[in-house]
């Protein structure tokens, strides 16, 4: 990873590999992705939402804070944590070339822990590749991509394409509003080529 660039706000969210940490640790990301969904939060709500320990809750704010992710407010009682948007483009140096780290690929990468699929998809191909999903999942919500067509550009078998993008759904709309573009689904898969056989997924 080469390069990266932060576009919150005109100021830098941490150093980039305070942030990666998010992408390596797949319960960090969760605790980021609960933030994220909600206003303000508690370490008792965190506690109970992602079923934490006390001091293991404590010990992951306190690293989102110290990298720039979070913000803390201790007026009150309890003290609470805010997230800060996370806009990060990295450039791999490989023909993945460049991916953006956003709040939508961390709560991605926390649900690895959760979900089989997902963590299968970073094990075969990484955090590149799973953001390029994303990015699939997201165009084929919206109507003007088809699994056949992602497994086209990716080289991976249809069967492998409708199993990230059914895993990536819940994400796509917890993160974006889903406005259908103009395109006609029906017309993007009558472009296609004639269907082929949904066998043979990657192999491990």
């Amino acid at each position: 990873m080469s390069r990266a660039t932060d576009r919150t706000g005109g100021e830098v969210v941490g150093e980039f590999l305070s942030v990666a940490q998010l992408l390596e640790e797949p319960r960090l990301a969760q605790v980021y992705a609960h933030c994220h969904r909600e206003d303000t939060t508690s370490v008792q709500d965190l506690m109970e939402a992602l079923e934490l320990p006390q001091g293991t809750a404590y010990a992951y704010v306190d690293r989102l804070t110290e990298a720039g992710v979070l913000e803390v407010d201790d007026e009150g009682q309890p003290r609470t944590y805010t997230a800060r948007p996370i806009d990060l483009t990295v450039t791999t140096g490989t023909d993945a070339g460049e991916y953006h780290i956003t709040p939508a690929l961390v709560d991605a990468v926390g649900r690895r822990t959760t979900d089989a699929d997902i963590d299968t998809y970073i094990d075969r191909h990484g955090i590149a590749g799973l953001a390029t999903a994303l990015e699939y999942a997201l165009d084929r919500e919206r109507g003007t991509v088809t699994h056949r067509l992602m497994a086209r550009d990716l080289d991976i078998s249809p069967l492998a394409a409708e199993i990230i993008l059914q895993a990536l759904r819940p994400v796509v709309h917890e993160h974006f509003d889903i406005e259908p573009s103009g395109a006609s689904l029906d017309n993007v898969v009558a472009a296609e080529e004639p269907a082929i056989d949904d066998e043979g997924v990657d192999e491990p």
